[in-house]
Formats: C-alpha cells, structure tokens, sequence
C-alpha cells in the first residue's frame, strides 16, 4: 500500500491525477493483494506514515542558480535598505499589473454575516467585462498608487508611470527612482529603461529612473504581489459589481484608504537567506 500511494495513478495504468483512500483500496484489491480492505484501514495506514497523496503543492525549480542570484541580489538589497535611502532621496517602487479583475453582479446583493452564519453569496452572475489594474507600491513607507485600465499594453504602463508614479516622485523630492518591475512583455523589457531617459531629459525632471528587472519566474520576489493578495482578500472576494465602473471606483477608493494607514511590508527574506536555499554560500 505504501508503495502505491507513492506512486502516480497514471503510473498503474489508472487515470488519476491524485490517489484517495478509497481509490487505494480499489486498487489494491485488483490487484489481488487483499481481498477486502476498508479505506478507514488504508487511511489509518497512511496517517502512520505521513504520506497524504490526496494534497498537492506547487514548487518553482531555478534552472540557474548563478543567473537567478545576479537578478535577485540589488533587489534584496534594495528592499534591505529602502527606508534609509529614501532620507537619502532613492525611492524605491515595486509595479506591476493585476489583470482580467471581473466585475460581476449577483441577482442579490451578498448578504452579511449573522450569527451561526457566515456572509452568504448568491452562485449565479451576470459579467459586466473585466479591468486591468495597474498599481505602484513604494518598499519603505506602503504607499500604494494605481489606474485602472481596459486593456493591457506597454502604452498602458507608459501612462501608468506618467499619471502616478513620476508625480508622486516629484512631489516627494527624490532624484532617484528604483522601479522593480518583472520582465512580462507589458513592461516592453528592451524599450523601458531608455524610455524612461527620454521622457525624464525631454520634461526636464530633476530625477533618474533606473530599472531593476526581476528574475525570470520569480513573483515572489515582488512585493507587489503581496499588495495584490491583500486587495483580493479584502476587496474583491466575493465579488459583486454592478458595473465595470463600479468596480473601478471600488478599486481606487480601497487604494486610497488602504493609503491612509499604510505600513511598509514585513520583508525579512535576504540575499544570503536566498543563497543559502540555493546552495551557493
């Protein structure tokens, strides 16, 4: 038994993606190892040896190590180091773009909890079309700024900095700007940085842009990302918008409350945390 719970199913000629209880107990009777077997026994089994193939866990593999740890390493270091060099005028954002966010609008309004009862949430819905947010977090200090748009371009993104990012960094008086962003195609990886030269010696702006890309794969490492999880928990679960309007306005009225009170994220994973899992210290 234990033998085939470490096993993929489709390795027996079975198709499954995952083996339960009573699939193991299924098989093992096919295959004339026993002739009647109870899933409470095979489970019984299973929990003295803590195998659980029923659950499942993603992992990312880092084909390069020293390619990834070259990426990695001024983005740990920025995020180390981003309160006291924003004193020093290095504000630090990470960006990037939470897509396909639907509005969709539920025969009835969700309902809010009582006790013995959670919030309960009508099943069906009608979609109103989805927005791309596009959203800016500064490391040291948990300011968030962000536009909503209906497409998802490099053009987009374009006026995205235009409209919230530069503002912001002009009317906080740094000269320089970190921009953490991943290499998707809506960031245009081999346009972005001289795009930014130019508009900043075009404007005259007393600041520099410098971009630090992200490795391949790695959203993790984007603390963005972190951001984005708070907003779905908080705001966009469960979802009910009557329209692709009220469902802009909901967004950016949570990004400036979310404002009032914002704290920088607990970041604790280091360049040498990074390196020790890799097994190149």
């Amino acid at each position: 038994m234990t033998a085939l719970a470490c096993d993929r199913p489709e390795e027996k000629g079975i198709p499954l993606a995952r083996w339960s209880y009573a699939e193991i107990a299924r098989q093992l009777i096919a295959l004339g190892l026993v002739v009647y077997i109870a899933t409470s026994t095979v489970g019984r089994w299973l929990a003295a040896e803590k195998i659980r193939p029923w659950r499942y866990h993603n992992w990312q593999h880092v084909v390069n190590p020293k390619a990834f740890l070259e990426r990695a390493r001024p983005v740990l270091e920025l995020y180390e180091h981003a309160k006291e060099w924003l004193k020093e005028g290095v504000w630090i954002v990470c960006a990037d773009e939470k897509t396909s966010i639907q509005a969709r609008e539920r025969p009835e309004v969700p309902q809010p909890a009582v006790p013995g009862h959670p919030v309960h949430v009508a099943a069906r819905y009608v979609r109103h079309g989805a927005l791309h947010l596009f959203a800016a977090l500064s490391v040291a200090d948990g300011w968030v700024g962000g536009v909503c748009r209906q497409r998802k371009r490099f053009v987009d993104f374009q006026a995205f900095l235009l409209e919230v990012v530069i503002p912001e960094a002009l009317r906080r008086g740094v000269h320089t700007v970190a921009l953490i962003v991943d290499n998707g195609t809506t960031h245009a990886p081999k346009q972005l940085q001289r795009w930014l030269d130019e508009q900043c010696a075009f404007n005259g702006w007393a600041l520099s842009v410098q971009v630090f890309w992200l490795p391949a794969n790695a959203s993790w490492l984007d603390q963005i990302e972190i951001w984005f999880s708070i907003l779905q928990r908080k705001l966009l679960q469960p979802n009910h918008f009557e329209s692709l309007q009220t469902l802009e306005n909901a967004i950016l009225a949570f990004i400036a409350r979310y404002t009032e009170t914002a704290k920088p994220i607990q970041w604790t994973y280091t360049f040498e945390k990074l390196e020790h899992k890799l097994g190149i210290n």
